[in-house]
C-alpha cells in the first residue's frame, strides 16, 4: 500500500498525486516511470514521475483522466491507498552536455518533462521549454518552469497564449532564438511525439520521444508494449521509454494503441454507472 498524501487536479482533466513512496524516491531518475492500480482488482498502468523529494519519501505523479483506470484514480482522495505502486521501471533519459536543448511537453507530458528539464540545467545545458495545449486553461507549471528553464514558450491551438497552432511552428520558433538546438525530448501524448518527430526530422535534429503504449507488467516479460524502432523490435518498458522518434514505426505504435478501445468505452461507460448508482444510495434516506 502506498498513501496518497495530496491529490488536485491541475487543470481539467490532469491531476497531480503525491503519493508516499521512499524507496522508489531514493533511487528514481529523470524519465523512469511506475506502475500503478487504483484498486486490488484494478489494472497496471504507466505513470512517469514528475517530481520526488528523497528527503520526504514522496514522489508526485501526473495522470489524465481519460479512461476507467484514470477516472478511478481521480476519485481518490489525499488518505486513500493505492495497492500498487512498482518502480522506478524504464532507463533514465540520458542527461549530458548537449548545448542548447528544446523540451517539448503537452497534456501531462508538461510535469513529466519537468524533472528532465531540471537535470538539463544542472548539467549545464541551455534548456528552452515548449509548452503545447489546446487551450490557456489547460496550461500548467508556468512559474515552476520560468524559474528552471532559460526561455518559456507556449503554444496554444486556439491562441489564447503564446503562438497559435501546434509543435509545427517549432522551426520558426528555432529560427528567433539565434542559437541552434541540439537536441529536441518531447514528452505527451502519441500525437504529440509523432507530430514533433516529423517536424524535426527534415532538420536532422536529434529527436528523443517518451513512448506511451499499452502495458502491463513493466519489465519486459508479457511483450505487450513492443514497438518498432528502425529494424528492430523492442519493449518500452524496459528498452525505453525514450527513443529515436525519425525511427519510430508511428502507425503500428497507433493502430496498438487502439486495441481495446472497445473494452475501455465499456469500463468507462460502467465506471459511470457504478458512480451513478452509489449517489442514488447515498441521497436515499
Amino acid at each position: 500500500m502506498a498513501k496518497i498524501l495530496t491529490k488536485e487536479a491541475v487543470v481539467p482533466n490532469i491531476h497531480a498525486m503525491v503519493v508516499q513512496a521512499p524507496a522508489i524516491a531514493a533511487q528514481v531518475q529523470p524519465g523512469q516511470f511506475v506502475i500503478v492500480r487504483a484498486d486490488e482488482d484494478g489494472e497496471r498502468i504507466p505513470l512517469s514521475v514528475a517530481d520526488w523529494n528523497a528527503a520526504a519519501g514522496t514522489i508526485t505523479l501526473i495522470f489524465m483522466e481519460v479512461g476507467g483506470t484514470t477516472g478511478k484514480l481521480a476519485a481518490l482522495k489525499a488518505g486513500d491507498n493505492l495497492p500498487t505502486v512498482v518502480g522506478p521501471l524504464g532507463i533514465p533519459t540520458e542527461i549530458g552536455e548537449f548545448g542548447t536543448v528544446m523540451c517539448i511537453g503537452g497534456c501531462y507530458g508538461i510535469g513529466s518533462i519537468y524533472p528532465i528539464a531540471r537535470a538539463l540545467k544542472q548539467k549545464g545545458n541551455k534548456v528552452i521549454m515548449v509548452m503545447e495545449a489546446r487551450s490557456s486553461f489547460l496550461l500548467y507549471w508556468e512559474d515552476r518552469f520560468k524559474k528552471l528553464v532559460d526561455s518559456l514558450i507556449i503554444i496554444t491551438r486556439d491562441g489564447t497564449k503564446g503562438y497559435r497552432g501546434h509543435v509545427s511552428r517549432v522551426p520558426e520558433i528555432m529560427k528567433s532564438l539565434g542559437r541552434p538546438v541540439h537536441r529536441i525530448i518531447v514528452n505527451g501524448c502519441t500525437f504529440l511525439l509523432k507530430r514533433a518527430s516529423d517536424m524535426s526530422r527534415p532538420y536532422e535534429m536529434k529527436t528523443i520521444v517518451s513512448l506511451n503504449p499499452i502495458m502491463i507488467d513493466g519489465t519486459g516479460m508479457c511483450g505487450v508494449c513492443r514497438v518498432t524502432v528502425g529494424t528492430e523490435t523492442r519493449f518500452a518498458c524496459v528498452h525505453g521509454p525514450d527513443f529515436d522518434g525519425h525511427l519510430v514505426d508511428w502507425e503500428e505504435l497507433l493502430q496498438r494503441r487502439k486495441t481495446y478501445i472497445v473494452e475501455e468505452e465499456i469500463a468507462v461507460t460502467a465506471s459511470r454507472c457504478e458512480e451513478h448508482q452509489a449517489a442514488i444510495r447515498e441521497s436515499r434516506p
